[in-house]
């Protein structure tokens, strides 16, 4: 059976929430000759944002892959899969920020990052753990879900205070 894990709401969301924030007013403010071309930019962003938002990982009894959108895969990410049998071991390295990132490593010595951001994250590591073997109950989200909420939650008031001083 095929499993999709898409893109964690929250990520999705605090991004965008983020980018609306941030572009909203742009429109408004810019001089007449500038008004509809920000407005196509804006949109053409929106879209941007909410597509490379959409990444998602595929499992199912054999494989598991990764698959992005296609302005992902023109800025540059990949789509990967993995025979689960070609997993060797779940390599992890600290970041900068003080968390950890892992990466599938397979019989050749290729390297796959795993999504941290994922809906069900604990049934996606299940399948993992399941198909491969290898212990996994370190694994966890890459930040605290709720910096996520956070920054949506910060974004929206910024949103809302936009709109407020461009009504007064």
């Amino acid at each position: 059976m095929i499993e999709k894990f898409k893109t964690l709401i929250f990520v999705k969301s605090s991004l965008i929430s983020l980018y609306l924030a941030l572009t909203i007013p742009l429109p408004f403010i810019s001089i007449e000759e500038l008004k509809i071309p920000s407005i196509i930019i804006f949109a053409l962003g929106l879209y941007l944002i909410i597509n490379i938002t959409s990444d998602y990982v595929e499992t199912c009894s054999n494989k598991i892959s990764y698959k992005s959108s296609f302005i992902s895969k023109f800025l540059g990410k990949k789509n990967w899969e993995i025979s689960w049998k070609d997993i060797k071991l779940i390599k992890t390295l600290p970041t900068s920020q003080g968390s950890k990132v892992y990466y599938f490593n397979t019989n050749k010595g290729d390297n796959f990052l795993i999504p941290q951001r994922l809906e069900n994250f604990e049934k996606f590591l299940t399948i993992v753990s399941k198909n491969t073997g290898i212990n996994i109950t370190e694994i966890s989200y890459i930040s605290p879900l709720w910096t996520y909420r956070l920054l949506t939650l910060l974004s929206v008031l910024m949103v809302i205070g936009e709109i407020f001083a461009f009504l007064n």
